[in-house]
């Protein structure tokens, strides 16, 4: 109940603030900023699935080197605890 009286509180201040204080502004939005706008959205979004990208590669590299790693130390423990019970026979 608090949370969302919190909200409307939230959002009747900025509809006020934004009657109150907005300038009607009468100006023409070229097609071409428009273009070079979507073209900086889209760059943005390709930069980030990028970064994603590599991060998730290196992350998974970290695991199979880790992995390869513990798999090394169990064939190490296998043929040791082999040759311990060979040379207890």
């Amino acid at each position: 109940m608090k949370r969302s009286l919190k909200v409307l509180k939230f959002v009747y201040f900025f509809s006020c603030f934004f009657i109150l204080f907005g300038n009607t502004s009468y100006a023409y939005i070229d097609p071409s900023a428009v273009t070079y706008i979507i073209q900086a959205v889209a760059a943005v979004f390709i930069a980030l699935g990028a970064l994603a990208t590599v991060f998730r590669h290196k992350i998974a590299a970290f695991f199979k080197k880790n992995s390869k790693k513990t798999a090394k130390r169990e064939i190490h423990i296998k043929e040791d605890t082999q040759a311990d019970t060979k040379a207890d026979h």
